[in-house]
Parts: structure tokens; sequence; C-alpha cells
């Protein structure tokens, strides 16, 4: 698994790191499987996730089972910034914000992503 815990400004963040997969879909199911048990075993409404998806690309085949494990995992998550979704990948992730209700808060830069989840 490459997710881990990291720290930043005194705040813990599930950083949930799919990037660099390509188009390797099971890589993806398989981490996924993962993260969904990691924040499951969370207090709800309080795991601020960071979600990195660069170089990575999700596909119609991906899109039901992201969709299951959003809506699985949104009563756990208080906030989610999201690094790497731009033009197409953009627009699934509308998508599947929209069927779940899920949040999430696009980023092009780390740092900045980690700002945001840290501040309250």
């Amino acid at each position: 698994m490459k997710s881990t815990w990291i720290e930043y400004k005194g705040k813990k963040i599930f950083y949930q790191d799919f990037s660099k997969n390509f188009y390797n879909s099971a890589a993806v199911k398989a981490e996924l499987e993962e993260v969904q048990e990691i924040v499951k075993a969370q207090p709800l409404d309080s795991v601020l996730v960071l979600t990195d998806m660069r170089d990575t690309n999700i596909g119609s085949d991906l899109l039901p089972i992201m969709n299951e494990a959003s809506a699985a995992t949104k009563a756990y998550v208080h906030k989610t910034a999201v690094l790497g979704v731009t033009g197409i990948k953009r627009k699934l992730a509308d998508l599947l914000t929209a069927l779940t209700g899920q949040q999430l808060k696009y980023f092009d830069d780390i740092e900045a992503a980690k700002r945001w989840l840290a501040e309250e």
C-alpha cells in the first residue's frame, strides 16, 4: 500500500496515494480497498483526506467502484483535497461528487492542499 498518514501543522492527514498508476485499474482498485478499511476504522466526520490522482487515469471501469467507496467512507471524512484532477478526470470527479454528495476540493499544488485541510 502506498497510502499513509502524514502530519501537517499539527493535523493528521490521510494521504491516499493513487499517483503514477497511469492506466493500471487493478492497482487503483487494490489501493482503494485498503484505504477504505483504514478510513472506516476512524471516528465519524474526523478524517482529513488528501487524494493524489496525478498520472493516473480514471476510466469508466473505475467510476462505479470509486462511487461505492466514496459512499462507504463519506460519514468518516471531514474534508477531502484532491490532486491531479483536470480535463476529463475533473468531469468524472464532478459526477462522483454529484452522485455521493461528498464534497471535493481540487488542487494543483500539494502544499496548498495540505494548508486547506489543516485550516479550521
